[in-house]
């Protein structure tokens, strides 16, 4: 049986080298206790601040310094333990920062208490004598609008302290997901056996031989299933995680409180699941086309991301890096060459699967390190598009860090899934203006409908499984593997409309098999406002409207300066308005045609 490769046999250009942000394992290790020690020391500005905008200056400042240190101190750790979560040294050291981001929150809980007695007018007086406080002016304004949240001192350092515990659920369901989990093989129509891993389902879902997809498919779910309780009951203490922070700062449900940071209105969730249940029958068409360009009388699951073609292109990495760069070239020099620097010779990107190795694709780093991209990476189209993908959030990051200051150096999700599906939306509109062979014409538009399936069908059930339990909790009903999978099961059901079989546990069992998503509380629906304004922004740039790529690179610098509906909207698209969502459908609706002609033609040639 076909092995993945352990990290050491994975050529040294395709893997991280985070030795630009510590030499050693000994020098992080030094770095955490000096910084443990300074944390203590920051207890001299606790009563102080009301003295003077010096003194809140001076606090500010020593504030951002230390956010800068721990955040080195967490890449470093927590993308070690990523590429390798067998490594147990490794996460360790990840538990570790965890641990101090809990000591320095509890440290500086009394500042912002300190900082609302001041009044945010005084503090906006203090911002016109003291020079240094002047880019803190949005900070103190998001003070303001988060007063009523804000508890004491005494309580805000509990709920600091608290960090840590409180984010055990996650940890303990990724540890399970990661490592704990016993995969069966899959097995080919030929006999072959193919190992399962986190790193390399993707490929087997995909697989061109449904004898692969559906034994993978079966051991997938067969090793999620034998943990259910288990991810259950960490499921639930997050969901129950979310409810006690709402209450601790005075919302009145989960959803409110996760909107609240980003000053969303709970209209844009709501808005977001309307459009997406209105918009079914284009998903439920899509089925249909695809079951029948397979030539299948049923379509199962394990078939909704099947190559539609034989003849599959490959497309190595070192390509792949250039059509992206071509793609993106409409964004101007700087942009791509530093793009290119990055993914040629910086080491942003952990580019192959490797045993232990973190599921799925994500973008890190943080001020003082370089972006740093993780994914497995599969030689396809899709993993194309993926590279696209966590580039977008790797230049938002990179170009954020190089513009703003530590107070506004992060960025929301929801913007953040805007950079990076605007990256893939430009990157696969240039391939499909010039690659005219039809295997590639094929696979575009696979891998778009694809990434659709993902944020306009999986990601809107989610988020609509996730209202649902979190009301489940506030109402104080109880969760159980078996709960929790049966809603999801009907939610299938009514976003499948009798296109698709499959059966209920299996595909109920699809909460488990996020373990990062469905505990950031209410953030999957992001993913459906990020693609839609993403593509009404590629539609600015790539007609050529005036000011169009300035104002996206604008968006970009951003990072945290200004909220997310205002930094959009100086972009150029209203994410308050459905209307984003419902031309993303429509554009959905327009791949659904393009593919049933594509296919229709594939079937003709081969007569």
């Amino acid at each position: 049986m076909p092995k993945l490769a352990s990290r050491d046999q994975i050529d040294a250009r395709y893997r991280w080298d985070l030795t630009h942000i510590f030499a050693s394992d000994d020098d992080w290790a030094a770095e955490l206790d000096i910084l443990r020690r300074d944390i203590v020391d920051i207890e001299r500005y606790q009563g102080q601040l009301a003295e003077s905008p010096t003194v809140v200056a001076n606090w500010l400042e020593e504030s951002e310094r230390l956010q800068e240190r721990l955040g080195k101190l967490y890449v470093y750790a927590s993308c070690q333990y990523a590429v390798d979560t067998t490594d147990q040294a490794a996460g360790g050291r990840e538990s570790q920062a965890i641990g101090v981001h809990a000591e320095l929150a509890a440290a500086a809980s009394f500042a912002e208490p300190e900082l609302l007695a001041i009044g945010a007018e005084v503090l906006q007086r203090w911002a016109d004598q003291e020079p240094r406080l002047t880019r803190f002016r949005h900070y103190f304004d998001e003070l303001e609008r988060h007063a009523p949240h804000i508890r004491s001192a005494e309580v805000e350092e509990v709920l600091g302290q608290a960090i840590e515990p409180l984010e055990s659920g996650a940890g303990i369901h990724s540890v399970m997901a990661n490592a704990d989990l016993a995969f069966g093989p899959a097995v080919s129509s030929t006999g072959e056996a193919l190992e399962v891993a986190q790193g390399t389902y993707d490929a087997l879902i995909t697989h061109v031989d449904r004898a692969v997809r559906r034994s993978a498919y079966l051991s997938y779910t067969n090793a999620h299933l034998a943990l259910k309780n288990s991810m259950a009951a960490c499921m639930s203490f997050g969901i129950k995680r979310d409810w006690f922070l709402a209450r601790a700062r005075r919302f009145d449900t989960s959803l409110e409180a996760a909107l609240a940071d980003n000053h969303i209105p709970a209209e844009v969730y709501q808005s977001v699941l309307e459009t997406f249940v209105r918009n079914l029958p284009i998903l439920h068409r899509y089925w249909r086309v695809r079951r029948e360009a397979m030539g299948y009388e049923t379509l199962h699951p394990y078939d909704l991301r099947a190559p539609l073609t034989t003849s599959s292109p490959r497309v190595p990495f070192e390509q792949s890096v250039e059509w992206i760069c071509q793609g993106l070239l409409p964004l101007g020099d700087d942009y791509v060459s530093t793009a290119r620097e990055g993914l040629q010779h910086g080491h942003w990107v952990d580019v192959y699967p490797s045993r232990g190795k973190t599921a799925g694709a994500f973008s890190s780093g943080a001020p003082g390190t370089a972006p740093l991209i993780l994914m497995s990476y599969t030689d396809d189209i899709e993993s194309l598009s993926t590279l696209a993908h966590e580039l977008g959030h790797s230049m938002h990051s990179f170009l954020t860090w190089q513009t703003q200051p530590i107070v506004y150096s992060d960025y929301s999700i929801f913007v953040a899934e805007v950079a990076s599906n605007f990256n893939q939306a430009m990157v696969r509109d240039h391939l499909l203006r010039t690659l005219d062979d039809p295997s590639y014409q094929l696979a575009l538009v696979e891998e778009a409908l694809s990434n659709y399936y993902r944020y306009f069908f999986l990601m809107p059930t989610l988020a609509r499984f996730e209202l649902e339990t979190h009301t489940r909790i506030e109402q104080g009903e109880a969760l159980s593997a078996d709960s929790m999978s049966e809603l999801l099961a009907d939610l299938f059901e009514e976003a499948y409309g009798g296109q698709v079989s499959y059966e209920r546990e299996r595909e109920g069992i699809t909460w488990a098999e996020f373990s990062t998503h469905l505990y950031a509380n209410f953030y999957v629906y992001q993913y459906t406002t990020g693609i839609a304004a993403a593509r009404a922004l590629c539609n600015r740039v790539m007609a050529g409207e005036s000011g169009a790529v300035e104002a996206y690179l604008d968006f970009l610098r951003a990072g945290s300066s200004a909220y997310p509906l205002d930094a959009l909207a100086s972009a150029g698209v209203d994410t308050s308005s459905p209307q984003p969502i419902q031309e993303a459908f429509d554009y959905l609706d327009s791949l659904v045609d393009r593919l049933a002609e594509l296919t229709r033609r594939q079937g003709d040639s081969s007569q």
